[in-house]
């Protein structure tokens, strides 16, 4: 196993080096969340073992753990140094989420109270001394109760192709002079810049519900679509990110409401801001609509962080008889606590006011004295959104022309007159003329043709 220091010290200095990094991963105050995961946790174990003159055949199982953990850990993506402690250490203190690294995004470095710098400076030259203890020194240590310790040096090639990690660099080059804790201020401007905890790891997420409470569920995938794979709707999606826009900047923006037909992009549109705009801070917190009674939960959760979060609801609407939309609207109008200024509603809907009504709603039935009032109610629940952005159904020419620049970008090999009919002949026998329709048309053709050199459009 390679790291950052390679030479083997004697036994004795060795011993000493497990047991102050014993002390040293035992006394964190503030980080001690980076030792929390299951990586973490075996490789204090095995310290212990060590230091304490553990039985072979109980280190060699806590060995196994340790490398499977760490094995795990990495295929999920960390990116760093080259060795897979040292790899874990440093995205855990990246995403590290306490009162140090909250207060660092919050202000300068100057402004942190200097009792949790301290408090930080304390654990980092702690966690530095973890560090320098990489994969090559804990496979000398082992090596009584293990005659071949397993070697975690390449367990890096599990996980996906990440770009070196700047922090990475920093703490390295810091563990060859045994000064991680002047790099305190460094670290302070990374959370800063980058944010912390789990919408540092993450940019999408869904709310559910579990065991009666709501969670944060991060989504590990979210989908890529961007604006460049979205044809047609030029003008729409220009007021969406525009408002979006304004929201980023700390300019007053709106809730928006889209509305048109099904199939036209309008979900589309809003999960292609998250990779448009992820790296100003946007985040996307999906929201079912059976979970609306939960805002006021959800706003706790988020507010008072650096990111800002658009809550989209996709496929709003409601049933006569269902009465979560009031939660909804005391969101989007402000209750007796104001919505925070880093959240905005977006939703999607193929209803323009969005609450069934009903001929029935009309006759003012007589067990109701203000049933007008409560028809109004209903129906003015769109108008509570700053926007509406429509999305009509496209014109015949429209839906081709998004069918022949989605076969452009994939060039396929196929003459545009053919293009055209059989895109026709797909909508006829499908779902009708529609964004979605072309995208459908288009993948069916793409495998169809199922060529590894595929051409270009023919025009």
């Amino acid at each position: 196993m390679d790291g950052v220091i390679t030479s083997e010290p004697p036994a004795g200095e060795l011993t000493a080096e497990l047991a102050a990094a014993l002390d040293s991963a035992e006394g964190l105050l503030l980080f001690a969340e980076v030792l929390a995961n299951p990586p973490g946790r075996a490789y204090v174990r095995l310290l212990r073992l060590l230091v304490h003159g553990g039985e072979p055949a109980t280190v060699r199982r806590q060995a196994a753990e340790l490398f499977t953990s760490l094995a795990d850990a990495v295929s999920d993506g960390l990116a760093g140094p080259d060795d897979a402690w040292q790899r874990y250490l440093v995205q855990k203190i990246r995403l590290a989420d306490n009162p140090f690294s909250r207060a660092a995004q919050q202000h300068d470095y100057a402004e942190i109270p200097a009792g949790l710098r301290q408090a930080a400076r304390h654990d980092l030259a702690a966690l530095g001394q973890l560090y320098r203890l990489n994969g090559a020194r804990i496979a000398r240590a082992i090596r009584r109760a293990l005659e071949s310790p397993p070697d975690w040096h390449d367990l890096n090639d599990l996980g996906p192709d990440r770009p070196e990690s700047e922090l990475g660099n920093h703490f390295a080059a810091a563990a060859a002079t045994d000064a991680w804790d002047e790099f305190l201020a460094t670290l302070a401007a990374h959370y800063r810049d980058h944010g912390v905890g789990r919408f540092a790891e993450y940019h999408a997420f869904r709310w559910h519900r579990q065991n009666d409470r709501g969670v944060l569920r991060p989504v590990r995938r979210p989908d890529p679509i961007t604006f460049d794979d979205l044809i047609g709707y030029a003008e729409q999606r220009r007021v969406v990110r525009q408002n979006t826009e304004h929201f980023l900047a700390g300019l007053p923006a709106q809730n928006l409401l889209l509305y048109g037909e099904r199939g036209t992009g309008k979900s589309s549109t809003v999960k292609a801001l998250l990779h448009a705009y992820a790296g100003r801070g946007l985040r996307l917190i999906e929201v079912a609509k059976s979970a609306l009674n939960d805002f006021p939960e959800i706003v706790e959760v988020l507010a008072d962080r650096r990111e800002r979060f658009i809550l989209f609801v996709d496929d709003l609407s409601f049933d006569a008889h269902e009465t979560g939309y009031k939660e909804l609207k005391a969101l989007l109008e402000g209750s007796v606590e104001a919505r925070p200024e880093n959240i905005l509603v977006y939703a999607t809907s193929n209803r323009r006011h969005l609450i069934q009504e009903c001929f029935g709603d009309r006759a003012l039935p007589d067990d109701d004295l203000h049933a007008q009032d409560t028809l109004q109610e209903k129906l003015s629940l769109a108008d509570r959104f700053g926007q509406t952005v429509i999305f009509l159904a496209p014109d015949q020419e429209q839906y081709l022309e998004i069918v022949t620049g989605l076969a452009e970008r994939r060039r396929l090999p196929i003459e545009l007159a053919q293009l055209r009919r059989r895109a026709l002949q797909w909508a006829t026998w499908n779902n009708g003329r529609s964004g979605r329709t072309a995208r459908q048309f288009v993948d069916e053709l793409t495998a169809e043709l199922g060529l590894s050199e595929p051409g270009r459009v023919d025009r």
